[in-house]
């Protein structure tokens, strides 16, 4: 009983913490919501729980393919273009995991994920004004 006003405590909170976002930040949770569900896959995957391993990475499938779909590929040029690639790739690995239940591809795809995400930390604030400045003036000019 306690537990589900915990779980539902955090639901809000974590509504809150999205209404209040910017898109750095809204892609950096996504980025982690991504690794924490790969953890819980792969405990899924250990426990032998494959019906839970399943909606664990068909979350993961969801949120890489939105961070690649969401990309700007005219503004991001030849990064955004090699992160789409990154993040396809991803999504591949994951697709192969889950049918081979193979801990070695979550760990593979954890580990790019988690380089992206901490590059995605070291953006400095001036870059995050910047980028926020011009989509604001695109959207303005639509």
């Amino acid at each position: 009983m306690a537990l589900t006003g915990i779980n539902a405590y955090r639901k809000g909170n974590l509504k809150q913490d999205i209404a209040n976002a910017d898109p750095h930040k809204l892609t950096l949770m996504l980025m982690q919501g991504a690794l924490d569900r790969i953890a819980y896959a792969k405990g899924a995957m250990e426990r032998r729980e494959y019906e839970q391993k399943a909606q664990f990475i068909s979350r993961v499938v969801a949120i890489l393919i939105n961070l690649r779909d969401t990309l700007d590929l005219e503004a991001g040029q030849e990064m955004a273009a090699n992160l789409f690639e990154l993040y396809d790739y991803m999504i591949n690995r994951i697709n192969e995991a889950h049918i081979t239940n193979s801990l070695q591809y979550l760990d593979e795809v954890s580990s790019l994920l988690t380089t992206i995400r901490d590059a995605w930390v070291q953006i400095p604030e001036s870059a995050k004004q910047e980028a926020y400045e011009i989509q604001r003036q695109k959207q303005q000019a639509i």
